[in-house]
């Protein structure tokens, strides 16, 4: 059966139906970290919305090697595979670096992370431009009820 968006490599196969909860392009100092690209295409889609074929055939490290105790994880195989969320909130991908074909899943819709303290320029493409999260972003409810708050739990520069 085919899937509105599938991705992953040659040995982990990844899959969702559901439109994606959030969908940026990412200024961070981590995605520029983990990535080496300047910006980086970011899709969220909710925990259960993006299945994995082969979870077990992934390795998991911290996303965030400055706070290896944070929510979300690296998932790689031969590439990486997808950013999960221990607390089963979400699932994120990087289009162009987790084996999703161009133009497999909506363009970014929004500027997410932008510091004008970086001395990049301010993105003019007609689109949003945030120092976070879109404002009216709402974190999914975390799959064990009660684990953090969204204070401990929001995305680090």
């Amino acid at each position: 059966m085919a899937h509105k968006f599938s991705g992953g490599c040659d040995h982990v196969h990844t899959h969702a139906d559901n439109e994606p909860i959030d969908n940026h392009t990412c200024h961070c100092s981590v995605c520029k970290r983990v990535t080496g690209q300047d910006t980086t295409h970011v899709v969220f889609l909710g925990h259960g919305d993006l299945a994995v074929d082969d979870s077990d055939g992934m390795n998991r490290q911290p996303f965030n090697d400055q706070n290896p105790d944070g929510p979300l994880e690296l998932c790689t195989c031969s590439t990486p595979i997808m950013l999960d969320d221990k607390q089963g909130r979400i699932r994120a991908v990087l289009p162009n670096l987790m084996g999703f074909a161009a133009g497999n899943l909506p363009d970014a819709t929004y500027h997410a992370f932008y510091d004008p303290a970086t001395g990049v320029p301010r993105p003019d493409d007609g689109r949003p431009v945030d120092e976070g999260l879109r404002p009216e972003f709402v974190w999914p409810d975390p799959a064990q009820p009660g684990t953090c708050s969204l204070a401990e739990t929001a995305p680090r520069r």
